[in-house]
């Protein structure tokens, strides 16, 4: 009986597009199912009762949630191609603290960044390239180099690349997203 994997997730959401990668990198097939957030399928908020958000992964009806989460199960269960996490202890704890950082600090920079002008704008940005510098413990103008080689190393991977967002159509969406705050 071949396994049933259902995602649940959206375009857009760079925790739903990690749950992509790792699927990828473990050639893991699965029915991927567009969630409209601003009005939630009967499956999602029946697969994920106690936020009820994205990203879920249902394996054999049984749920997942929480895309760090996802990616160790996925790990965990398709062990036999390409370790997403370093086998040593140590190793996987440090992989694990940077993950949770980037999604504490980064992404909530990020979306703010993403929705404030002027002064409110320059203090976010401030507040990201400080991340950024926390980040890796690097300094990103001495390390900027390494940096972008490990990116395009990372583009080079079929399984990143395929799965990266359209600039253009994120673009448009977070536009769409600020004149709709600003009519607000």
């Amino acid at each position: 009986m071949a396994d049933e994997i259902i995602f649940l997730g959206t375009w857009i959401n760079l925790f739903s597009t990690r749950v992509k990668i790792a699927s990828a990198e473990k050639e893991v097939d699965y029915e991927f199912r567009e969630e409209d957030l601003s009005n939630k399928s009967p499956l999602l908020l029946k697969a994920n009762l106690v936020n009820k958000q994205i990203p879920v992964l249902i394996h054999n009806s049984k749920p997942v949630y929480e895309s760090l989460i996802i990616v160790e199960y996925i790990d965990e269960v398709w062990n036999h191609k390409s370790p997403l996490l370093p086998s040593d202890p140590h190793q996987r704890a440090q992989a694990r603290f940077w993950a949770d950082y980037f999604d504490k600090k980064m992404y909530i920079a990020g979306r703010q960044l993403m929705f404030s002008t002027g002064e409110a704008q320059e203090t976010v940005n401030n507040d990201l390239i400080g991340c950024l510098k926390q980040f890796g413990n690097f300094s990103i103008v001495a390390e900027c180099l390494a940096l972008v080689a490990w990116v395009h190393g990372c583009m080079e991977k079929n399984s990143v690349s395929k799965h990266l967002l359209d600039q253009h159509k994120v673009y448009d969406c977070i536009l769409e997203r600020k004149r709709k705050l600003e009519a607000e």
